[in-house]
């Protein structure tokens, strides 16, 4: 008898456990290494169109972990780094980089402190990729003018 309440309990537990499971579980959108060579080749093609004297783009996921990063000729040797951290900090404060230059530089009322925060590009350059109202990356421009 014991055998069987302790069966009856665990199959009870395990339908209980898989019903919240379920419920926990959301359909989320992902940028995919295609997608990024998709993002990064826009923003190449623009860049060419303006005439820019150069580009870093780096594309990241919604971690803001780098997916895919090209430098095109005659672009400075720090801008990777500097897209990078624009795509990052775009991702990280679910917002496009130039609200946070904007806001740093606003009439002597800036918010220079927020300069001083890790992981933390306030430029110009980086805007967060979304798709149904999903942030799933974000692209950093550097050195494009």
């Amino acid at each position: 008898m014991k055998t069987q309440t302790a069966s009856s309990l665990s199959l009870l537990l395990a339908v209980l456990c898989a019903g919240a499971a379920k419920a926990q579980i959301a359909d989320q959108k992902v940028l995919t290494l295609e997608g990024a060579k998709r993002v990064i080749a826009a923003a190449e093609a623009q860049a060419k169109q303006l005439n820019a004297p150069g580009a870093v783009i780096a594309v990241v996921d919604d971690g803001g972990n780098l997916m895919a990063l090209e430098r095109l000729d005659g672009t400075f040797s720090a801008g990777a780094n500097v897209s990078i951290g624009k795509a990052r900090t775009a991702v990280m404060f679910k917002k496009p980089t130039r609200f946070f230059e904007e806001l740093i530089n606003s009439n002597g009322k800036g918010r220079t402190v927020m300069a001083a925060l890790n992981d933390f590009t306030p430029l110009i350059g980086g805007i967060p990729i979304i798709v149904d109202d999903q942030i799933i990356g974000g692209v950093g421009v550097s050195g494009a003018a």
